[in-house]
């Protein structure tokens, strides 16, 4: 890193509520967040289109967000985070240990958006740190983007194994790019007795090219699931709205 430190854009992001979604008479809810991002490409700290569409989801089932504990891991610039801790759920945002100044964004997402009881804690995949082991007990798991290195699937699965087996009734709520058809998480899954349900974009409003009034996801693939222990019962959200 360079003596005047790493040069900074910042971008908005606009979720709105659907005409199906309004109540008569009321006016429509919106909510705006600004993300700071990263102009040097070696830092990679921008948001990744996986990113809009996990936020997309935590914004068209806000109503059940209140209340909720939710830890994002590979936080980054924490679009997903945000939205969550602006609808109203306690969250902590994580973000590898290794890399220090991708827990400086997070604390910047934060500041400029006026967040300032959201916890920010360094977690490394695949490892058992003190941080991991102090966490409190969680509701969700957020993550977008982490199935991003094949070599690094499985110490994302641990980490989010080690946090399900101390919190049973807890989902990771995850969305990713469509890469190659070759890549799967389907035999690491069975490894660690977790399961998936695949949630479709269209069930909120996600299957488009243009969300929140950004240019993203764009033409990309994306896809989202739903993973959680293998022995656990399923509760769709979509009820909860």
């Amino acid at each position: 890193m360079c003596d005047e430190g790493p040069r900074f854009s910042v971008k908005e992001y606009r979720f709105a509520e659907e005409p199906d979604e309004q109540e008569r008479e009321e006016p429509r809810r919106e909510l705006v967040v600004l993300i700071p991002e990263v102009l040097d490409s070696q830092y990679g700290m921008y948001v990744w289109p996986c990113a809009v569409v996990l936020a997309q989801y935590l914004w068209f089932h806000r109503r059940m967000l209140p209340g909720k504990r939710i830890l994002e891991i590979g936080a980054g610039t924490s679009l997903p985070g945000i939205v969550a801790a602006k609808c109203g759920a306690e969250v902590i945002l994580s973000d590898t240990e290794e890399l220090p100044q991708c827990l400086k964004n997070c604390e910047r997402s934060c500041r400029i958006n006026n967040l300032l009881g959201v916890h920010i804690i360094g977690l490394t995949w695949g490892q058992i740190s003190p941080n991991l082991i102090s966490l409190p007990q969680v509701d969700i798991i957020l993550a977008s983007d982490v199935f991003f290195e094949p070599e690094d699937f499985e110490e994302v699965i641990t980490t989010v194994y080690f946090l399900m087996k101390r919190n049973p009734d807890a989902q990771f709520w995850t969305t990713y790019q469509v890469r190659s058809s070759d890549w799967s998480i389907e035999a690491l899954l069975y490894k660690w007795k977790l399961k998936n349900i695949h949630v479709p974009l269209w069930s909120f409003n996600a299957d488009k090219e243009q969300l929140a009034t950004s240019l993203l996801p764009g033409r990309h693939t994306i896809e989202m699931m739903i993973i959680s222990l293998a022995g656990a019962s399923y509760t769709s959200v979509s009820t909860s709205c």
